[in-house]
């Protein structure tokens, strides 16, 4: 396919008791969204250490294009947990890399070729980061697709941080726990979750929302309220970390390929169902879906 798609925000090292692997999830999205066809970019920031030139080298091994600019901070860890499904908790260390990265000239000439850039919220806690995540989701095309992932992660978020960010999107992906964090911070409480999903689709006249139930499936909403629904199918879980990113990653490719909704939305929810067998968040994806866009 050829077509450009970024990944801008965090990118670290996911620390479990007994391993680390590379995540973030804007790196995750790309590198998935590589694998099916697109030419995926991450953008973020590492530190000049030990850490930072691990990434380097499994970016490299990943054959993943990246604009990772060095800095005086620390490269990003996440501890990591799983409970007994296999469901991730996070304890994410601040001041790091990614909370700096930089604004280039080359990253504006990135984004004015970009035709999907997807974001979130956590990357967005320092203000430097804010601020070159803003620029480069303004530079690109308004015929891309500009993909807030919410993507809420402890305390790091707030209303006016989630209401620019929808501002500037025009497909939102959110997972049943944030509809609800999303609900009480705009006062939306009394309604039900599908309802504050179709509120948020029609206030900030987004072209897509796709809201993840995990083991209850998933939805595509548009404006045209033919939603799309998929159960989830059940699989042996090793973790479920990464799972979303896989998710938005196949469907952009397939949406980018001119595939329907539908078809993306069944491409998507396979890919990330295979990637919850896996350990880590950058599983290599079999054949069978890379060939499937081709």
């Amino acid at each position: 396919m050829d077509k450009m798609i970024v990944g801008i925000g965090e990118i670290l090292w996911d620390v479990f008791p007994e391993r680390k692997v590379l995540g973030g999830a804007p790196a995750n999205f790309a590198y998935h969204g590589s694998q099916l066809g697109l030419k995926g970019y991450a953008i973020s920031a590492i530190g000049n250490d030990s850490l930072g030139m691990e990434i380097l080298s499994s970016m490299a091994d990943k054959q993943l294009d990246y604009i990772l600019e060095s800095t005086d901070y620390p490269t990003g860890t996440v501890q990591v947990t799983l409970d007994d499904l296999g469901v991730p908790c996070y304890e994410i260390c601040e001041n790091v890399a990614w909370d700096n990265i930089p604004w280039t000239r080359q990253l504006g000439e990135l984004a004015q070729r970009t035709e999907a850039v997807c974001f979130g919220s956590l990357a967005q806690r320092s203000e430097v980061s804010r601020t070159t995540i803003n620029q480069f989701v303004d530079l690109v095309p308004e015929s891309a697709l500009k993909i807030f992932d919410i993507n809420l992660r402890q305390h790091f978020y707030s209303k006016k941080l989630i209401h620019n960010s929808l501002m500037k999107c025009n497909v939102l992906k959110i997972n049943d726990d944030e509809v609800k964090a999303v609900s009480g911070l705009y006062n939306w409480n009394s309604l039900p979750e599908r309802d504050v999903c179709r509120q948020l689709l029609n206030d900030y006249s987004l072209k897509m929302l796709i809201l993840t139930k995990g083991t209850q499936g998933s939805f595509v909403m548009t404006p045209l309220k033919s939603d799309s629904f998929f159960p989830t199918p059940v699989v042996r879980v090793a973790d479920t970390v990464g799972a979303g990113d896989s998710f938005t990653g196949a469907f952009v490719a397939a949406i980018l390929s001119g595939k329907d909704i539908g078809t993306a939305h069944q491409l998507a929810v396979e890919v990330s169902a295979y990637v919850c067998t896996q350990h880590g968040a950058m599983p290599e994806l079999p054949d069978k879906y890379l060939k499937s866009l081709q």
